[in-house]
């Protein structure tokens, strides 16, 4: 492959490799390099976040990053940023020389594969083939010229069966209705999840999800996407703390605590951000209570949020003052202060199905509505809207909007998405909260439930539209299956009329006067027999005239609710007569008194004859409905006085339990009094370990009885090469540095036989440690893992080998024991007076050479002269040895150590048998 340094602007190419220049960062946008001078930065400079960061964003799923042997921790967060893409992430394994930054990689969870280069180049090699067949848009990054993200986004979509059946499938497994998320996004994840599998089917991919519960689990992990830091965007928390958090704080009462919500919070880093914002504006002097809400689905993700540990390679952009305000060092990391891990509750809520938190002064909903349907998004708007308080503050993350709901919320900084609730009442249809989507079916298309809700008022105004064309539009209404009037269509006044006193829409009551008993008739019938019903030559009255109306109900079909349809239509010919027409008939003689004609009389009576028998079937329905509702009443007042009884017996055992309770609850303000009491000397316990273990300086490993590591302290960090991501790892996982490949098996003997046992070990720098390890023994007495603790012996070593040169020059020389055993003599004694070393050392001094030392001058010099004197100097002594003959020395002594049994006697022996021959010869 070529290889040429990487300049501005130049378009990435395949079978290439580009190196940055020197002192200079790299990143990537549609597809071509951008090489730029670095900011001055505190601290050092992470060239490689910004890199892999750039290309998530540029190349979106069809991004890789691979992370090679180096030291500190660059490319973590670049790799993290990828992966939440939908990207593929490499770390090389052990036989990294410098495994630092793949180890701090790995410890996030972030990296799909852990491999030598020379596997990582293979599977490269195996992703670039690989072109799953049920997806369009699915070449990878390494097959062809690299696009720019804007072309990545023209590629289509497919959704077909296969995936329905993949959504329905985690819906069954995870009680998550994924359907009301982008496609895209799934879509994207399931492939990722094909290509780390080798799977080039949905066919074959949705076999292996029914077979294995550990897939599903790992989709499920993937498609929550977890894309967080602190202060991501940071102005738009300092815009947040500038424009919204002092209107929450203006006067509020020290008893009224700041509710805050964080949905989708993931690891806890914005969540834990918006808390520190809120100190800082609140300042030293007010201490309002904040209780935080923060919420997701993945509970693997609270967890590590619930802890508040993270590396730092996590806290690039939190400043050295916020470090010392709000965090500990802790084990090589840092960890949120206890005090503002105390203001959180961490639960899982879904977030499109489970009802809002409420009563909310502030809701911060960052980057989670961009994955899901438009019209969940809308439905979970109008959920905030409920959720705020009347001057709430809602935050969202910069690619969000609240587009279509300026009735709702009005914008106090619309740059960095700061809005504040417009106060108002939300109808209970705009919230629908649905039943969890584990109670559907798995079989149903998740395509088909979207919108039904948001849909259903447009189905039937669809559906009057149809039926209205055909009818030539005339004059009508659109009214629910109460009698609600959900649409007026053409000119209705003729024909309704507003009712005095309270606004209602009830057809019945806006009915002009002469309407109500023919039209409560034909809706009633058309009601009962499911078909169009017509009323011709109604006479109604209007402004004091009198008229003719026809008036046809035609119920609706084809939906789910019941719905009608109210036409009316004045006759072609017709006459307005005055009010003074008789509205209703009289005898025969009356006729004739107002002088009308026997045609108009003839009518008159027809009319009167309808209107009469029309009476008749009304008064006729409501003795029929008087007398269910009398049937329905007598039947409700035998179930409450059941449960009327029933409810008295419920109270005698409510008042039980309440005295239950009572007692109970008095037990647990005892408990909790005695566990805050307990949590108190745990913390302080906590704190004394913790700066008992700063204050040793000793490196202490403590292993559980699966040898996985239980705590550290931060000396044996590095000499075993640890992380505080290290915890509950087996210690197999760790590649320590000192050479030891018995470690464990000594540990499994400590462990097994309740012994203790030591060596000594050399580390990759060459330095000495005594290793000692012994049993963990718990208070009860039980074994339950084993203690390893490292002391540097570099120095002491190096004064025995010193030692032992001297004692090896010097004149012969023997190291005696309290016993007056040979510990060690040196080569000087054994020449001299021809003895093995062997079979000297461990041997009774008196009892060396046949008893040739068993002198009684010098028992008298160790028994009584050396221990009253505890050194001596040139003790003369005559002796006939059997191998030397009779030999003139001056031995010289000293006593070492502390108390009897740690003393050491050190003796030397200096022959002087022919100075003194020659002193005799010069006397002579």
């Amino acid at each position: 492959m070529r290889v040429r340094e990487a300049a501005d602007g130049i378009a990435v190419e395949p079978n290439h490799i580009y190196v940055i220049p020197p002192n200079a960062d790299i990143t990537i946008a549609d597809g071509a390099l951008k090489v730029r001078r670095p900011e001055e930065v505190h601290g050092p400079r992470h060239v490689i976040d910004g890199f892999f960061e750039s290309l998530a964003q540029d190349q979106s799923e069809h991004a890789i990053g691979v992370i090679l042997s180096g030291t500190a921790s660059d490319g973590t967060r670049g790799l993290e940023a990828i992966k939440a893409e939908g990207g593929i992430t490499f770390a090389q394994d052990e036989s990294a020389k410098y495994d630092s930054m793949p180890r701090s990689a790995i410890s996030t969870g972030c990296v799909d594969f852990v491999l030598s280069p020379k596997d990582i180049a293979g599977e490269l090699a195996r992703i670039a083939r690989h072109t799953p067949a049920d997806f369009q848009g699915g070449k990878e990054l390494l097959a062809g010229k690299v696009r720019g993200r804007s072309a990545l986004k023209r590629e289509g979509v497919a959704t077909g069966d296969g995936y329905n059946k993949i959504v329905g499938l985690l819906r069954s497994h995870s009680g998550v209705e994924f359907s009301l998320y982008k496609p895209a996004t799934l879509q994207r994840r399931i492939n990722r999840r094909m290509i780390l599998l080798k799977i080039r089917t949905l066919d074959a991919y949705l076999s292996r999800l029914r077979a294995d519960t550990a897939e599903r689990d790992a989709l499920y992990q993937d498609v929550l996407i977890s894309v967080t830091g602190f202060f991501r965007n940071p102005d738009a928390f300092q815009a947040l703390g500038n424009a919204a958090l002092p209107r929450i704080l203006k006067g509020r009462a020290m008893d009224d605590p700041i509710r805050v919500w964080i949905p989708g919070c993931s690891t806890g880093q914005e969540a834990y951000s918006l808390a520190m914002s809120l100190l800082e504006v609140m300042g030293d002097e007010a201490k309002v209570p904040i209780q935080i809400y923060a919420t997701d689905l993945n509970e693997a993700l609270l967890e590590r949020a619930r802890a508040g540990l993270y590396g730092k390679s996590l806290l690039q952009d939190v400043s050295s003052e916020r470090l010392r305000r709000f965090f500990v060092n802790e084990e090589g990391a840092y960890r949120v202060a206890k005090s503002i891990r105390e203001m959180f509750v961490f639960a899982k809520h879904d977030l499109i199905a489970d009802p809002p938190f409420s009563r909310m002064d502030l809701i911060s909903c960052r980057n989670v509505l961009i994955y899901i349907d438009p019209t969940a998004q809308k439905r979970i708007i109008s959920s905030f809207h409920y959720a705020l308080k009347p001057k709430g503050i809602l935050f969202l993350g910069a690619s969000e909007t609240i587009s279509g709901f300026a009735e709702l919320f009005t914008a106090l900084d619309r740059k960095h998405r700061i809005y504040s609730k417009v106060p108002g009442y939300i109808r209970p249809g705009n919230l629908p909260f649905p039943a969890p989507a584990r109670r559907q079916p798995v079989s149903q298309p998740a395509a088909a439930e979207p919108a039904k809700l948001a849909l259903r008022e447009l189905d039937v105004q669809r559906e009057a539209d149809r039926v209205s064309l055909n009818r030539y539009v005339p004059p009508s209404v659109l009214v629910s299956d109460d009698l609600e009037i959900l649409q007026f269509r053409g000119e209705t006044g003729p024909f309704l009329r507003p009712p005095r006193g309270r606004a209602s829409f009830d057809l019945l009551k806006m009915a002009r006067e002469g309407m109500l008993l023919p039209l409560r008739a034909a809706i009633n019938k058309a009601r009962k027999e499911n078909t169009r019903v017509r009323k011709d030559n109604v006479r109604i009255d209007q402004n004091g005239r009198s008229r003719k109306v026809h008036i046809e109900v035609l119920p609706l079909k084809n939906l789910k609710e019941r719905c009608f349809l109210v036409f009316f239509e004045s006759p072609a010919r017709h006459s307005m007569e005055q009010s003074s027409a008789p509205e209703t008939g009289g005898s025969a003689r009356q006729i004739a008194a107002r002088g009308l004609s026997p045609r108009v009389e003839a009518r008159e009576v027809v009319q009167l004859r309808e209107e009469l028998a029309e009476t008749r079937d009304y008064l006729q329905s409501l003795q029929e409905q008087y007398e269910a509702a009398h049937e329905e009443l007598q039947a409700s007042s035998e179930e409450v006085q059941s449960s009327n009884e029933e409810l008295q017996s419920i109270n005698e055992e409510l008042e039980t339990s309440k005295e239950e309770l009572e007692s109970t609850n008095e037990e647990l303000t005892t408990v909790n009094e005695e566990m805050a009491n307990r949590n108190s000397e745990l913390t302080r316990l906590t704190g004394d370990l913790n700066n008992l273990h700063a204050s040793v300086d000793m490196a202490i490993l403590l292993l559980g009885r699966d040898l996985r590591i239980r705590r550290f302290t931060p000396r044996a960090e590095k000499l075993f090469n640890l992380i505080p991501a290290d915890v509950n790892r087996p210690l197999s996982a760790v590649k320590t540095n000192f050479e030891f490949p018995g470690l464990e098996n000594l540990i499994s003997e400590v462990i097994s036989t309740v012994s203790v046992r030591g060596q000594e070990v050399r580390d990759r720098t060459g330095r000495w440690y005594s290793l000692r390890a012994r049993p963990y023994m718990t208070v009860d007495n039980k074994i339950d893992g084993a203690v390893l603790t490292m002391v540097d012996i570099t120095d002491l070593k190096a004064a025995l080998q010193k030692a032992e040169a001297v004692v090896e020059t010097a004149p012969p020389m023997l190291i005696l024991d309290a016993d007056l055993r040979v510990q060690k003599a040196n080569h000087s004694f054994c020449e001299t007076f021809q003895v093995d070393m062997a079979e000297t050392e461990g041997q009774y001094l008196y009892d060396l050479g046949n008893g040739q030392w068993n002198i009684p001058k010098l028992r008298t010099l160790l028994r009584e002269i050396l221990p009253r004197e505890k050194k001596i100097s040139n003790f003369e002594v005559d002796h006939e040895f059997k191998s030397l003959g009779l030999r003139t020395m001056l031995l010289s002594g000293r006593e070492i150590g502390w108390g009897e049994a740690g003393k050491t006697l050190l003796i030397s022996f200096l022959d002087i048998t022919e100075r003194k021959k020659a002193l005799k010869e010069i006397e002579r």
